[in-house]
């Protein structure tokens, strides 16, 4: 069998699985189903300062390739995170996890990962800069090189453990953002985040969603990732975990040849919760049929 175990930011992996945040919740609800220490690690559900109930529903429309979501990080925020959701998790998953961060302000990020960076079980922060900027209008941090920048640069501050800022594919230029934030001391870049999209019910004649429009996921959105990650390979030195309709082990042999270190999976665990483990399980005879012995060798592999 070959070898499936990789590194990300300096933290060895069994394997480079990763169920991505929002999809895996915190963890031990998939738990009840199979043993989750089978990946390599996941990203939780993101986490703000505040507890949030997230937007009115319906929050989720289907598509034939897809989903649409517009949860809204409904979340309980830091502290019940910190004094809850982690000591759960510590009981059914005995490896780092990656903990994913959302903020509406610098001083949210600041705050949140400075919390999170000194829990134990926390082995990288994830950190979302695709929420609005409520000091600039509303607009994504990650939607400009100079607002990744910014916050890099805040949670790199007050944080000893890898930071892998996660990008939004809504922007024209995504390598000028993953190396924005690469300057600024980004341990890591995650990439891509959900595209917008929208669903109209032909009975009402209304959006479907209640918020209108919401991030879109889902296979569709597999060679637009593919791409993504493919152009910030060649422009950055740090690892990428590569994210976006990734349904098979067949994918995370395509994403990593494109240049990721780890692959997230998002959707298909919202589709069929045992997903990731069943692309953990066929890793190794997809490897076998492709003449891999070692998955960290393929890293890149397609440039």
């Amino acid at each position: 069998m070959g070898k499936l175990n990789v590194t990300l930011c300096g933290i060895p992996l069994d394997n480079p699985v990763i169920p991505a945040s929002g999809t895996f919740g915190y963890g031990y609800e998939f738990a009840e189903l199979y043993d989750i220490n089978c990946l390599g690690t996941f990203s939780f559900k993101g986490t703000t300062r505040e507890p949030r109930f997230g937007n009115p529903t319906p929050r989720i429309a289907e598509c034939a390739a897809g989903l649409i979501n517009a949860i809204g990080l409904q979340n309980p925020g830091v502290d019940k995170v910190i004094s809850e959701e982690l000591p759960k998790l510590k009981k059914v998953f005995h490896k780092p996890v990656m903990a994913n961060v959302s903020g509406f302000s610098l001083d949210e990020y600041v705050e949140v990962c400075s919390r999170l960076d000194a829990e134990e079980q926390v082995g990288w922060l994830e950190v979302n800069i695709s929420c609005p900027n409520v000091k600039n209008g509303g607009a994504s941090f990650g939607m400009t090189p100079e607002g990744a920048a910014s916050v890099t640069k805040a949670v790199k501050a007050v944080t000893k453990k890898p930071c892998i800022m996660k990008l939004t594919p809504n922007v024209t230029d995504i390598v000028s953002i993953a190396k924005a934030c690469e300057a600024e001391g980004a341990d890591g870049v995650s990439l891509i985040n959900t595209m917008y999209g929208m669903r109209i019910d032909l009975k009402t004649k209304k959006p479907v969603i209640a918020n209108r429009m919401g991030g879109y996921s889902g296979p569709a959105t597999f060679p637009v990732a593919l791409r993504m990650v493919f152009q910030v390979y060649e422009a950055v030195k740090i690892p990428i975990v590569g994210i976006g309709g990734v349904t098979t082990a067949e994918d995370v042999v395509e994403m990593m040849l494109a240049g990721a270190s780890a692959v997230g999976v998002g959707a298909a665990n919202c589709i069929d919760p045992w997903a990731s483990k069943k692309i953990v399980d066929e890793l190794p005879a997809v490897m076998e049929k492709y003449g891999i012995d070692n998955l960290e060798s393929i890293i890149g592999g397609a440039h």
